[in-house]
């Protein structure tokens, strides 16, 4: 009767392992068509128009609030500042944006696109903000909030974390090829993507 329910107990457990990884390889899985169509989607935006995904959505967000500043850019694609500052100014120098003083304080630099980038943007596949930032826009407060709690456990199990990888734009990490990545190896929004997959990529 014992040896029975030993018998019993083990196949339960193995069957819940099972059960377990194939669960993990579902996940995962979704981990990689995120991130296989988002990169697709970076690299069509940089053969059509000769910037990068971080670049196009900067245009759009100063063609959506003109004349704001670069710590309030930096807000709206959260990144740091310094980060932000540097795009601007690679966007500055090929033409896209240029700098205007505020009448009332001359110390205070606007920012504004150009002809050329408003083409650019007219020409551009996709949502010009990306297709996470516009997927996650989709989703109700409750569903961000989960996936927030959720995934906050996800990056809690994670090694080797680049916590600084959550202030660059997603287009702008340096990441590999992510099929390798076995499930063992295993902050809202955008960052929350962008230190996942920024914190195995010398592993992937």
């Amino acid at each position: 009767m014992q040896t029975a329910t030993k018998h019993r107990e083990l196949v339960s457990d193995r069957r819940g392992h099972i059960r377990h990884k194939q669960l993990t390889l579902d996940v995962l899985k979704q981990f990689r068509l995120i991130y296989g169509s988002v990169r697709h989607h970076f690299r069509q935006v940089e053969q059509t128009c000769g910037v990068s995904g971080s670049q196009l959505w900067m245009l759009h967000e100063l063609q959506s609030a003109p004349g704001i500043g670069v710590s309030d850019l930096a807000h709206r694609l959260s990144i740091h500042q310094t980060t932000c500052s540097q795009l601007v100014e690679k966007l500055v120098s090929r033409g896209y944006v240029e700098k205007t003083r505020s009448e009332e304080d001359q110390r205070r630099v606007g920012l504004r696109i150009t002809r050329s980038a408003a083409k650019v943007l007219k020409d551009a596949p996709g949502p010009a903000e990306g297709l996470l930032p516009q997927a996650l826009m989709r989703l109700t407060d409750a569903t961000l909030q989960s996936l927030t709690t959720q995934l906050g456990k996800l990056i809690d199990g994670v090694q080797l974390q680049d916590e600084q990888a959550a202030d660059k734009p997603l287009a702008d990490l340096p990441i590999g090829i992510l099929p390798s990545l076995q499930p063992h190896e295993g902050k809202h929004g955008q960052a929350i993507f962008a230190c996942l997959f920024g914190a195995h990529r010398h592993h992937w």
